[in-house]
């Protein structure tokens, strides 16, 4: 078991404290120590590993949380808020109101870069919350706290749903089942006039059309095609799963009035 320094231990169990946690909690100190080591301090002992853990963990944490909290909603929201909660943005927003960087061991050339800054926060929160879930194999030392954050930030999505970003949600969904991008097609409103919108997008994935929405902007009108598109496609797909891209498009559309071309 590697050996933490006793002022080092003082230092871990302070951040603990600030995550609300009692003095008795069975975390596992060696781990955390190593959560909190940049690969500049140890290219062998650092928090790479621990980083992907916590990836699963903060996923699992957040459905869990969502799924609880909102047990009305559709798994496409669920899914679309989700993306956002374990977010390198919000995630290093979450970290850095724990001051996290005071605990960060690594080299002084590597804290000096500004630019990454966000991924390191975000990687070292990660690494956390995997140390935690490994010392219980659980959430109990994760939820009590995080689920505050979760439901500040949630309650602010849901009233501002503009804060989804639909675009990515669903190019994530798209590569991890069929290894394709999505192509958005834009056309401009020709006849456009006060009350009307300007902009129309379509959204295709090999060939078939999976979305379509209005905006004021291009960007405005490709998220609009990429909500109705991503939202359709994960409430149809999940079970069972299919991987036929031509079969998806018309299960989407088969709710819709645009349909497409076969």
């Amino acid at each position: 078991m590697r050996y933490i320094d006793p002022r080092r231990q003082k230092q871990l169990e302070r951040l603990i404290q600030k995550l609300g946690l009692p003095e008795t909690a069975p975390v596992k100190w060696h781990l955390l120590e190593l959560a909190l080591t940049h690969r500049t301090i140890s290219v062998k002992e650092n928090y790479e590993q621990l980083e992907f853990i916590g990836d699963s963990v903060v996923r699992l944490a957040a459905s869990e949380f969502l799924w609880e909290t909102y047990p009305d909603s559709t798994v496409g929201d669920f899914s679309a808020i989700r993306k956002v909660l374990v977010s390198d943005r919000i995630l290093a927003q979450i970290a850095d109101g724990y001051s996290l960087t005071r605990y960060l061991l690594i080299s002084g050339s590597a804290a000096a870069d500004k630019s990454g800054l966000q991924s390191r926060l975000a990687d070292c929160f990660e690494a956390i919350l995997g140390a935690l879930y490994l010392s219980t194999n659980n959430l109990d030392l994760i939820r009590p706290w995080l689920d505050s954050h979760f439901l500040r930030l949630s309650t602010e999505i849901r009233q501002d749903p503009a804060r989804l970003n639909y675009k990515d949600a669903l190019q994530e969904w798209t590569q991890a089942r069929y290894k394709l991008l999505p192509e958005y097609r834009v056309e401009e409103n020709r006849h456009f006039h006060p009350g009307t919108t300007r902009f129309r997008a379509e959204v295709w994935l090999q060939g078939h059309k999976l979305g379509c929405g209005q905006g004021n902007s291009k960007k405005e009108a490709e998220q609009a095609a990429a909500k109705e598109a991503f939202l359709l496609a994960v409430s149809k797909t999940q079970k069972p799963a299919s991987t036929n891209v031509k079969k998806v498009a018309e299960e989407v559309h088969s709710e819709t009035t645009s349909g497409i071309a076969s």
